[in-house]
């Protein structure tokens, strides 16, 4: 396996869990802007030409035409682009370096199973205030409490040059996605026999309170909110009434998870501490594990992490065709997800191993992570069991919102090896798109909210 070594890679101890991780120097972080972009991506393209040099994403300006302001559906840029490369079961061996094991897995099980490589587009961008806080946290932000809390981290990267795994996942937590988001969505899972159940409808909200205008120059500290999500759901018929509120802490030593879950039956709200780690969600009927969402979503205190490196590999990117496809039966097929809607490119990922502490539990005992270079998106997972054999897999589809410069990785999916089934969650093309909202009132995100917004 073949990693590109950047600034600090020749340097890491890969092992480090550690105490907290002091800042980069101010020699190091003038590379940011130059030879790196503001959030620590390399800006050159690669060698062979089929990665591009970052020229500054996409934006409002260079949006296609048709699109509106205001318009929660996002017409594709790159629509007219056909593939450089088709691999399938048949010349995955020439490509496997570049692509995840669950990918591999899947071609090698799958003849119709086929990865079509579009040209590279460097497509994300971020608001300046984000990239200006990203240049200061690179000299000032750390990882304390063994990696597992921030301290003195503005809203941006926290780590744009990171030297430990804890770093870089921290970065995937922060990413940016824009303040307050919302959209109505459904969750769909596919039976080893092809058969798609719908698993969940629902409203949903998600807030990063760390980017709201009016604190954005306020360094994150204790016991503060990073995330923040509502659901309320209205199907299927077993689940309509439910609601669910979730948020995390940048500490989440002093201060974990806090979940509060409304149940119709009971006609209360109710704490509902079980809502994290490897607890199956219901909200894919058990297919994924609550720290599954979003590729990753909680607390790294059951985890060893491990920075492996940078490589170039093949990761599903611009996948607008998929995320606002309106007929969900166009791309819920059996063992896989159509190929004929998913864009895959070849981008630059930080890799970081899971290794699951000797004192913990968890149904995965190792986890690697591919996390896009200039997003600090987890794009892509494999799972491991406690056999080390290969378990579930997972892909987040990156469709940049581009008048909000957020990199929305909204829709997410994740394939069970052993069953031979699959969930994908935060479908919202049937639904008009992604909404992005004025935040919401502290009232609105009390528990007591849950029970108005659960009445069946």
């Amino acid at each position: 396996m073949k990693f590109v070594h950047t600034l600090l890679a020749s340097a890491l101890t890969l092992t480090i869990g550690g105490a907290a991780q002091a800042a980069v120097s101010a020699a190091d972080a003038a590379k940011l802007g130059t030879t790196l972009t503001l959030v620590g991506a390399e800006k050159a393209g690669n060698a062979a030409g089929t990665i591009p040099e970052f020229t500054g994403g996409l934006s409002v300006d260079t949006a296609p035409a048709g699109y509106k302001k205001g318009d929660s559906v996002r017409p594709d840029p790159f629509a007219s682009d056909t593939p450089r490369l088709v691999i399938t079961g048949k010349n995955v061996a020439e490509h496997k370096d570049m692509l995840t094991k669950t990918t591999q897995e899947l071609l090698a099980r799958f003849p119709g199973y086929r990865v079509d490589v579009y040209p590279t587009h460097r497509s994300v961008t971020l608001p300046k205030a984000y990239l200006d806080n990203t240049v200061k946290n690179a000299t000032g932000a750390k990882n304390v409490g063994d990696g597992l809390a921030l301290e003195n981290a503005l809203p941006g990267v926290p780590f744009p040059m990171p030297s430990t795994g804890n770093e870089v996942m921290w970065n995937h937590l922060l990413r940016y996605q824009g303040n307050t988001i919302t959209t109505k969505y459904d969750s769909w899972n596919v039976d080893s026999a092809g058969a798609a159940t719908l698993a969940t409808t629902g409203e949903g909200t998600v807030e990063y309170p760390l980017s709201d205008p009016e604190r954005i120059n306020v360094p994150a500290a204790g016991e503060e909110v990073y995330y923040r999500i509502k659901l309320a759901l209205t199907g299927p018929a077993r689940r309509a009434g439910e609601a669910l509120l979730v948020q995390d802490s940048v500490d989440p030593i002093t201060q974990p998870r806090r979940a509060w879950q409304y149940l119709p039956g009971q006609r209360r709200v109710k704490l509902a501490p079980d809502i994290c780690c490897d607890t199956p969600n219901p909200g894919s009927v058990g297919s994924s594990t609550y720290d599954d969402t979003f590729v990753f979503s909680g607390a790294l205190d059951r985890f060893d992490w491990k920075l492996v490196g940078k490589k170039e590999m093949y990761i599903p990117y611009n996948s607008y065709k998929l995320t606002y496809e309106k007929e969900t039966a166009k791309y819920v097929v059996p063992n896989y997800i159509e190929p004929d809607l998913t864009r895959w490119e070849l981008h630059r990922v930080w890799v970081v191993e899971a290794t699951l502490k000797p004192d913990a539990r968890h149904i995965y005992h190792k986890r690697t992570f591919y996390v896009d270079e200039d997003s600090w998106v987890a794009v892509a997972s494999d799972e491991y069991d406690a056999r080390d054999q290969l378990f579930r897999g997972s892909f987040a589809f990156i469709s940049p919102s581009w008048e909000v410069q957020a990199s929305n990785p909204t829709t997410h999916m994740i394939y069970d090896l052993v069953a031979g089934t699959y969930n994908i969650a935060g479908v919202y093309g049937p639904y008009g798109g992604l909404k992005y909202i004025p935040k919401l009132s502290k009232a609105q995100w009390s528990p007591e909210s849950l029970a108005g917004a659960g009445i069946r």
